[in-house]
């Protein structure tokens, strides 16, 4: 009968929705357990989707923000992917955890409220001659700016002891989230040499010292090699090389007896806008962190200084 027909159809589907669910919890459980960062991410995404250790539950009230990241964490571990819906930007922490997670029912205004603030800090991204202290300032006076800045605060605060990893996760989460003008006018604030106060803002904003400062400080052969082996650094380690080094990518990418042959002098930088997004991109990765050359024999010296000067040098936009 018709009955009978949408019976069975609908056990089907709630039997896969349930299948479906049961299948991205124990994917969560390889993340939790995996060596290879996917904890980092998972951790950002219960302090933004506030999901509760005991039950496993989560009453996430910055939807927007708790969706955003169940995006990242897919974009990254691709293994993720079916557990995410692309069909309905308010979906997607629920098809993640099923019913353990709740949403308010304020998405849809949270959604334009989001838009029309980060719009509103946008355009304040083009008026000039603004330090960080500044710029700190206005993502604070901003409320869905100080929403996304305030977590990634706390998951790097200088206040208790530094999960990098995490920091990293939080700072990548952070800087996606922003309008890329917003990220750019973050990215590249500088501060006058004696303002105290700026500086904190700055080094608050560019990750310092949780994300970038390893103890002790790496050499940037070794940020390099790190970053290879790391998938996702990898991706945006070509990325970065690909839109503002190409004069580097076309002769010598990866080679380095090629690379050691070039001087500062032959790496134009495009220092276009993709170039800028590539460059943004790196925050929160080890290409980031602060590296060294001066500990390396002198025949490693002058590669060294040259990955130094491509991952750190701003004169590139300046």
């Amino acid at each position: 009968s018709l009955y009978s027909i949408f019976t069975v159809l609908f056990m089907y589907l709630t039997s896969k929705s349930t299948a479906q669910t049961t299948d991205c919890l124990h994917l969560r459980e390889q993340c939790i357990n995996a060596a290879n960062g996917c904890e980092s991410v998972w951790n950002v995404a219960e302090d933004i989707c506030n999901i509760s250790v005991l039950g496993n539950r989560c009453k996430a009230e910055d939807t927007i923000g708790c969706n955003k990241i169940t995006q990242v964490l897919a974009y990254e571990y691709p293994e993720f992917k079916n557990c995410v819906c692309t069909t309905d930007d308010f979906c997607r922490i629920t098809t993640l955890l099923g019913k353990q997670c709740s949403t308010d029912k304020d998405t849809i205004s949270m959604e334009a409220k989001l838009q029309w603030s980060l719009s509103a800090l946008t355009k304040q991204a083009y008026t000039a001659n603004r330090t960080c202290l500044d710029v700190n300032k206005e993502c604070v006076e901003d409320e869905v700016c100080n929403k996304q800045l305030s977590l990634y605060l706390r998951v790097c605060s200088v206040n208790k002891k530094c999960n990098m990893e995490e920091c990293q996760a939080a700072i990548r989460f952070f800087y996606q989230n922003m309008p890329f003008e917003v990220a750019q006018m973050m990215t590249f604030c500088d501060c006058p040499q004696p303002d105290e106060s700026c500086h904190r803002a700055k080094d608050l904003l560019h990750g310092k010292p949780c994300a970038v400062t390893a103890v002790p400080p790496l050499s940037c052969l070794d940020v390099i090699h790190m970053c290879e082996e790391n998938e996702l650094c990898r991706k945006k380690y070509k990325s970065f090389h690909s839109n503002c080094w190409r004069h580097v990518t076309k002769k010598c990418y990866n080679d380095e007896a090629c690379l050691e042959t070039l001087i500062k002098g032959d790496l134009p930088c495009s220092a276009n806008a993709a170039c800028k997004a590539a460059y943004i991109s790196n925050w929160g990765t080890m290409l980031h962190m602060e590296c060294i050359c001066h500990n390396l024999p002198p025949t490693e010296q002058s590669l060294c200084k040259l990955f130094q000067h491509m991952l750190h040098s701003k004169s590139c936009f300046s």
